[in-house]
């Protein structure tokens, strides 16, 4: 059967073809985003402030439990301000038998002639460690040790803003270590990040029992509901820029090649599917001349194998490539460290070569299934004339993937955040799943429809073209299929990251009734909003402090952003539109407010006590006060800045929004900028344009790829009528009459294609809008929708027209035989 396959391969080089395209570029595809996963997946980071500590405790992962139709569900997240541990486990650690040191560390931010780094007591260190060059080590609260990078010299007076306070310091001696970093005594350091403990580090004595120091330290970490790391874990306390990326390649490629995957069955799928069904002469000769069903099914596999293999050929080495590129733009956008080390992707080369020739060959299959099911004679008889019905299977099954959709975007209604945008996008493909079933049936409805409109406007090519649409309404079931896909995911998809930076930027801009903003690159302290209060010609002030929140959500937990603000003068500084309650009753350390959206996600209502954990894992059951509309510009919960005092990462304020004419305010508050809050803005929108462009660059390989599908499903359609339009010719239909018979058929098929896709690609954006957004009629960019509905007409024409106008060309005496 191989030498068979290979021969038609070789004499069906059309197809053969079009399949080899619509497979490497899924190799090509799916390894970019399996190198993404793998790379991530198989970062470890080194230990560095950490490195000489053979026990590091810490909290840093929130494990949060849920209950589901009476199943217990857990769910790990990282915690996003750095867990704490108790300031007395530090004594019960240095009491466990062969612990030789135990520091406690937490890090406080220092800003040394525009430099910011981090501040830490000297007892920490010995955990990197740090070793003295020169001088020697702090001996009182006006003392510093500095590491060399810093350019400071023992006995030298050194200006620094600490924790937002500006203090001198006289630099008692110079240290070496893995970064550039400042140290106080423990006493000090301890009173200048509040009492907060961030980690401990652990140093066994050598000749101790490693195994029972580490049983021991693990036995008091559980107790205080911290976790003890050892080896490469050690890495994972940091928090490093690595440890970010990590993240970020994980849920980037894994959740876009998850849609990937998904789009390249509908792609492949349909492309093996309508290769087939342009060969049932082909199959159903050889069913005539005794070969077996079995016989013909493997050819076909044999087949789909075998362009798999050169799939893989050409599109690992263009995967390579794409890999390359997007390392290498990743890297210059900031979104991946010049160190972290990409993997060569060996594990995303096999997989996705196994995964497209999965698909490649199951399409094959069942598209095969029905000529070799039938008798050789009925299998000849198929050949000439379509069946008049399809399938009941087919229809109950895109039924039922219709009904899937409606209940998708039913719960896409009531969503909100990445939920929202999960549920749209499986209504998106549900909605294509459907039309793909049901296209037979919208082909032959859309045909009567368009039957008049077809004759007025071709005459007698019209006519052919109504009636060719009607008998093929199955074989244009590929092309309707590939032509609503271009256009669903062209018309969602990559509007959906437009509203999203435009709705961010729109509310923050119109949220802020405040004219200026106070900022300093080491934070603010908490006491600098009241003395800003006191200076002439300020109206209001609000200190801002950035923080995140985790909450329950279905049956896992997700991490949202919030805000803690310093509720005096709220309202003449912010305007978060409240649709419920009031933000007058925002005050304490027992009140919060929630979005619109997180309200609705989680079924919070004014009154009602919610359960959240703060960034470092504290649990809090506020009373919600209020429920807002700008949650996309100003997080999706607002709570007290007491209520946040001593649970982020740094006990200090971003921001403090002025309303008023402070004058030089700035002059005040060393360290400090006074800038406008339109400033604060726009900063906003270069954020939001860098953070989307991996959005953007994915989607972007999703709509192209589902371009890709349709041309290459049309191409293969128009190749196909080889011997039709030789009949059509035969019997006396000119090369003009052909032509526009054929301009007819697709003008008619792409209407129907552009009203089908345009429709679900507005009920997908809308719905994930106005559940992400609150708003509810979409933004499309002006030359959005021109661009997508042009650009699938341009695709659609080209990929017709001119393999036909090629057919048209050559007498029809050559296209009657077999040979495509």
């Amino acid at each position: 059967m191989t030498r068979l396959a290979l021969r038609m391969l070789r004499h069906r080089p059309g197809s053969a073809v079009a399949t080899l395209i619509a497979l490497a570029t899924g190799v090509m595809i799916l390894m970019a985003m399996g190198a993404l996963v793998e790379s991530g997946l198989r970062y470890e980071p080194a230990p560095v402030r950490y490195a000489a500590a053979d026990i590091v405790v810490a909290h840093r992962d929130l494990t949060v439990t849920t209950r589901t139709f009476g199943e217990v569900q857990t769910s790990t997240v990282r915690l996003p301000e750095g867990g704490t541990v108790p300031a007395d486990l530090v004594g019960r650690l240095r009491a466990v038998p062969g612990v030789a040191t135990v520091a406690a560390d937490a890090t406080v931010p220092v800003m040394l002639s525009s430099t910011v780094v981090g501040g830490h007591g000297w007892g920490a260190a010995s955990l990197a460690p740090y070793r003295l060059v020169d001088g020697a080590a702090p001996a009182g609260d006006d003392e510093i040790v500095a590491d060399r990078r810093l350019g400071l010299a023992p006995g030298q007076r050194a200006d620094a803003v600490v924790a937002g306070t500006a203090r001198t310091y006289r630099v008692s001696g110079v240290a070496d270590g893995p970064a550039a970093a400042v140290f106080f005594t423990d006493t000090h350091a301890a009173a200048l990040s509040g009492g907060r403990v961030s980690v401990v580090g652990v140093i066994a004595d050598p000749g101790g029992d490693r195994g029972a120091v580490l049983a021991a330290v693990r036995g008091l970490a559980d107790a205080a509901g911290a976790t003890a790391h050892t080896g490469s874990d050690r890495g994972l306390v940091e928090g490093s820029d690595g440890l970010a990326a990590r993240d970020l390649l994980i849920q980037a490629g894994g959740a876009f090649g998850g849609y990937v995957v998904l789009l390249i069955v509908f792609v492949v799928a349909a492309t093996v599917g309508l290769s087939v069904r342009h060969r049932r002469r082909d199959l159903a000769l050889l069913r005539a001349v005794a070969a077996t069903p079995g016989q013909v099914r493997k050819m076909i596999m044999v087949e789909a194998g075998l362009v798999s293999l050169a799939a893989a050929a050409v599109g690992v080495p263009a995967g390579f490539l794409a890999t390359r590129w997007v390392r290498r733009e990743l890297v210059d956008r900031g979104f991946v460290p010049e160190s972290f080390p990409f993997s060569d992707g060996a594990v995303a080369v096999a997989a996705a070569a196994f995964c497209t020739a999965l698909v490649a060959v199951l399409s094959a299959l069942v598209a095969a299934r029905r000529v070799t099911a039938i008798r050789p004679v009925e299998a000849l008889g198929e050949v000439a004339v379509e069946p008049p019905r399809s399938g009941r299977v087919r229809l109950v099954s895109g039924l039922v993937a219709l009904a899937g959709a409606g209940s998708s975007g039913a719960f896409t209604l009531g969503a909100g955040g990445q939920a929202a945008l999960a549920g749209a996008i499986g209504m998106l493909y549900l909605f294509v799943t459907a039309v793909g079933l049901l296209a037979p049936w919208i082909n032959r409805g859309a045909a009567r429809v368009l039957a008049p409109v077809l004759r007025l406007v071709w005459g007698s090519s019209g006519y052919l073209a109504t009636a060719n649409l009607k008998a093929n309404a199955r074989g244009m079931a590929a092309v309707l299929t590939a032509l609503v896909l271009s256009v669903g995911l062209g018309g969602s998809v990559w509007f959906l990251q437009n509203n999203l930076e435009r709705q961010t930027v729109a509310q923050s801009r119109d949220g802020l009734l405040a004219q200026h903003a106070l900022v300093a690159p080491g934070g603010l302290p908490a006491s600098t909003v009241d003395e800003v209060r006191r200076v002439a010609g300020v109206e209001a002030a609000t200190s801002v402090r950035r923080t995140s929140v985790v909450v329950k959500f279905l049956d896992a937990a997700e991490t949202v952003s919030a805000q803690a603000v310093d509720p005096v003068g709220l309202a003449s500084t912010m305007d978060l539109r409240v649709t419920d309650g009031d933000l007058a009753d925002l005050r304490g350390t027992d009140t919060v407010a929630a979005s619109s959206i997180r309200a609705s996600s989680s079924g919070w209502k004014v009154g009602d006590r919610v359960e959240f954990w703060l960034g470092d894992g504290t649990p809090v059951t506020p009373r919600l006060v209020a429920v807002y509309e700008r949650g996309l510009g100003f997080g999706d919960v607002t709570l007290t800045r007491d209520t946040v005092a001593g649970h982020t990462a740094r006990d200090l304020d971003d921001e403090i929004l002025v309303r008023g004419d402070p004058g030089d305010l700035a002059a005040r508050f060393p360290g400090t900028t006074l800038v406008a809050t339109d400033s604060l803005t726009r900063q906003l929108a270069d954020d939001l344009a860098v953070s989307a462009w991996l959005n953007k660059l994915l989607v972007a390989v999703m709509v192209g790829y589902a371009a890709l599908a349709a041309a290459n499903t049309m191409v293969i359609a128009a190749l196909g009528r080889r011997r039709e339009l030789a009949v059509l010719r035969l019997v006396g239909v000119t090369r003009g009459q052909a032509k526009r018979m054929v301009h007819a058929e697709q003008a008619g098929l792409l209407g129907v294609a552009v009203v089908t896709g345009a429709s679900i690609a507005l009920a997908t954006l809308a719905m994930v809008v106005n559940s992400v957004t609150g708003e509810p009629v979409p933004y499309v960019p002006p030359l959005g929708w021109a661009t997508v509905i042009g650009g699938t007409a341009l695709l659609a024409l080209l990929t017709t027209v001119l393999p036909i106008g090629r057919l048209l060309r050559a007498s029809p005496i050559e296209h009657m035989g077999v040979k495509e």
